[in-house]
């Protein structure tokens, strides 16, 4: 079979595992609509969903896009528990390596994006990505900057050891890794991939899943895991792909609004709080121009919905967008963005 889009049976596919999520799903389903991508969005949901928040992830599908799919959650086996995760919401990410199910449905090439996503254009064209075989993945460079000073993180992540920072330019694409790159440029960031499911692939999966030690020191569960399955077998895409909204202020030098295609919402979530009056967004007040992107993107679903009379969905989307109270206060950079002089030297 051949690399291209045109030999595949492809989806989108997406995790979620709690009601606090579903605008981000709804709105990245109607951001697929509204840049007319061909395919569908396979939504996993697990029973932590709750009944509500299902029915009204039933209702949306309704119109389309969404296919909504049922799986359990995935968990380390006994004696093998992640007691790592830098944070509470990575706890059910394991659970995103579902996604190599969907073979189960007859989808042959599949691209993952996080449930916090929204698109910008058209991102159908990240499926003719050609990579050297059926086993490997298309993924981003983690960035591991770390301008914030971040306690969790390892002491190497720094700017001169981000992959993004050597990049002078939207069109640049980081290198592909291997044995030989730096230990950081081999760190992948699983908001965004893309990977060729199949029965074999999934077993082979779930073995290294049920059996490696290594599960348990995951900081980053999924991505990490990832990054040592396709270890020295995953191919980078570009990060307009997998924007994360930090990227704009963290590595302006590449960033360019006119090439954003997919972005990520990372950390704190838009719909959770009202931008201030002042354009003020993020828990470190940065975040005010996407966010406001994020706003407008629901305020044109939310008529659609209105003029179609779909109470299910808007009454649930009532309960849970926008209820925080704004941020106030925007906190300055405590260093420069990195730049491609700023490199550190290697090995």
């Amino acid at each position: 079979m051949a690399n291209g889009a045109q030999a595949e049976r492809s989806c989108w596919v997406t995790l979620l595992t709690k009601p606090s999520y579903l605008p981000g799903v709804v709105i990245l389903a109607h951001t697929l609509d509204k840049h007319g991508s061909r395919y569908p969005l396979v939504v996993q949901y697990t029973n932590s969903l709750g009944a509500e928040a299902t029915s009204a992830l039933e209702a949306e599908a309704s119109h389309g896009r969404i296919v909504p799919q049922y799986v359990e959650l995935l968990l380390p086996p006994p004696g093998r528990e992640n007691t790592a995760i830098v944070a509470e919401r990575f706890k059910d990410t394991f659970t995103k390596l579902r996604a190599f199910q969907v073979y189960e449905q007859g989808y042959t090439r599949a691209v993952f994006l996080d449930a916090d996503m929204a698109v910008f254009r058209n991102p159908d064209i990240i499926f003719e990505t050609k990579m050297p075989g059926r086993d490997w993945l298309g993924a981003n460079h983690a960035c591991v900057c770390n301008l914030d000073h971040d306690e969790w993180a390892p002491e190497e992540w720094h700017k001169g050891n981000c992959a993004y920072t050597a990049l002078e330019g939207p069109k640049d694409v980081a290198p592909t890794p291997n044995s030989n790159s730096r230990p950081t440029y081999r760190l992948l960031n699983g908001g965004t991939f893309l990977f060729n499911p199949s029965e074999k692939l999934w077993n082979d999966l779930l073995h290294f899943f049920n059996t490696s030690d290594k599960v348990k020191s995951y900081q980053f569960p999924d991505q990490d895991f990832l990054g040592d399955f396709y270890e020295n077998k995953w191919q980078p895409v570009s990060w307009k792909y997998n924007a994360l909204k930090t990227m704009r202020y963290w590595h302006p030098k590449m960033w360019d609004d006119d090439e954003l295609v997919v972005l990520h919402y990372i950390v704190d979530k838009p719909w959770e709080r009202p931008v201030s009056d002042d354009g003020i967004a993020g828990h470190l007040g940065r975040d005010g121009e996407t966010h406001s992107w994020w706003w407008k993107l629901f305020r044109d679903w939310e008529q659609a919905r209105s003029r179609e009379k779909d109470g299910a969905i808007l009454g649930q989307m009532d309960k849970l967008v926008g209820h925080g109270k704004p941020f106030d206060r925007k906190v300055p950079l405590p260093q420069e963005p990195g730049r491609p002089e700023d490199v550190a030297p290697f090995p």
